[in-house]
């Protein structure tokens, strides 16, 4: 991935990327990181989102080490992102590959060289199925998984590609899904049915089984952990009956960020099989985790002395308006912070008289409006126009697709590099 990471390096600073200096217009990245500009004062114009470079560096090293103490291999979500240079580094701490969630998706992997990859859907779309196995074909070193999981959807996969000339069969698992919740088989029985369209077709090979574990309802560890002995028994029976003849390896894969610690605990229980298991992790919001959703359901929540994962992201936003007493506006908005799983958080205040940062203290966001951010300021609460708020952000995926370009920002507020996204 190196080569094509290295090129982002080249492209050049405009009108296109929110909050980077007016002054930088023309310059490349790489020649506005090598500048290594305080964000403070380097003319980085607010709303301005950022990523910590201290607190990214300790995620990836904590989730490389805690999933190969656990045997599990790993292929991050990297829906999560859309970041090359993240994935570059995800790979580099030791991830197996990266998982998709559709075609356009693994397009952005393969134009950056990624070549394992997990797409965790069934793809039932004739011309991307075509190049699914064009690419495939035409890159003998590139390795794909699939999801299917209806009779229908393996019909439609195999009519469209018995109409081309391809190296070799595309690799799927069967998915188990839960009754009420997303995709996938909903009984083993279905999930065995599904196995035997793909045996009969010359297009397809079974090579595992997989599901999400989060679509548990009510979901505990005891409820998830009982879901996820289903599919290990499914994968058991499954290579008992042979249809896992041939296969190289066979894939068992589960885990999104919050209940990586049960699927590390239930797959370690996985019988040996006919061959080697891929134990397969997609965990991907752990690479910045936030400041609300995934602070409050991470694993290491309950895994007492085994890590911790450290908020990564910081929106800077300004005070543009105080009309009334206990009332301030932002001018970050629904367009640059995420609201889906929760409202941002005010952590920091940088005073605009003399730069110095606090605490915040007594501010809640109360609402979003498209570019703005409703303040309710508490008894004693000190804000004034211009003043730079640091905001905590619940979310990771509805974050990083509201910026194409994200500084990297070191603990003394100097800016290093830039993350590039592609949604």
């Amino acid at each position: 991935m190196s080569d094509a990471v290295a090129r982002l390096a080249l492209e050049r600073v405009d009108h296109r990327f929110k909050g980077l200096p007016p002054d930088a217009e023309g310059r490349t990245v790489g020649e506005l990181a090598a500048e290594r500009r305080s964000l403070f004062t380097g003319g980085f114009t607010t709303p301005v989102l950022v990523l910590s470079a201290e607190a990214l560096d300790h995620n990836l090293r904590v989730m490389e080490r805690w999933s190969a103490e656990h045997g599990l291999a790993f292929a991050p979500h990297g829906k999560t992102s859309m970041a090359p240079q993240l994935f570059e580094r995800q790979i580099a701490h030791g991830a197996w590959g990266i998982t998709a969630a559709n075609i356009a998706q693994v397009r952005v992997y393969r134009a950056f060289g990624i070549r394992r990859i997990f797409l965790a859907n069934e793809v039932v779309d004739a011309a991307a199925l075509r190049w699914l196995a064009g690419e495939l074909t035409a890159h003998p070193d590139v390795q794909l998984i699939l999801y299917v999981d209806s009779l229908r959807g393996v019909e439609l996969m195999d009519e469209a590609l018995r109409t081309g000339e391809f190296a070799r069969p595309l690799d799927v698992v069967v998915e188990l899904g839960v009754p009420g919740g997303r995709t996938g088989a909903r009984t083993e029985a279905e999930c065995e049915a599904v196995a035997d369209a793909v045996a009969a077709s010359d297009t397809l090979r079974l090579v595992g089984v997989a599901c999400y574990e989060a679509e548990v309802p009510d979901a505990n560890a005891e409820r998830v952990g009982a879901w996820l002995r289903r599919l290990v028994a499914l994968a058991a029976a499954f290579d008992k009956a042979g249809r896992f003849a041939g296969v190289e390896e066979i894939v068992v894969s589960a885990g999104g960020s919050s209940w990586f610690d049960v699927v590390g605990e239930v797959f370690a229980e996985l019988p040996a099989l006919s061959a080697p298991v891929l134990k397969l992790l997609r965990s991907g919001a752990y690479v910045t985790h936030d400041d609300g959703q995934y602070r409050r359901k991470t694993p290491f929540n309950r895994l007492a002395g085994e890590g911790e994962l450290r908020p990564a992201f910081r929106l800077w936003a300004q005070v543009v308006s105080r009309p009334e007493p206990g009332q301030a506006f932002l001018n970050a908005g629904k367009r640059d912070a995420p609201y889906d799983l929760g409202l941002p958080e005010v952590q920091l205040v940088r005073s605009a008289r003399d730069g110095a940062v606090r605490r915040a203290s007594g501010m809640t966001i109360t609402a979003l409006a498209d570019q703005h951010a409703f303040v309710a300021l508490g008894e004693g609460a000190e804000l004034e126009v211009g003043d730079w708020v640091g905001l905590g952000l619940s979310h990771p995926c509805t974050t990083f697709d509201k910026w194409q370009l994200i500084p990297l920002v070191t603990g003394d507020g100097t800016v290093t590099e830039f993350v590039r996204t592609f949604f």
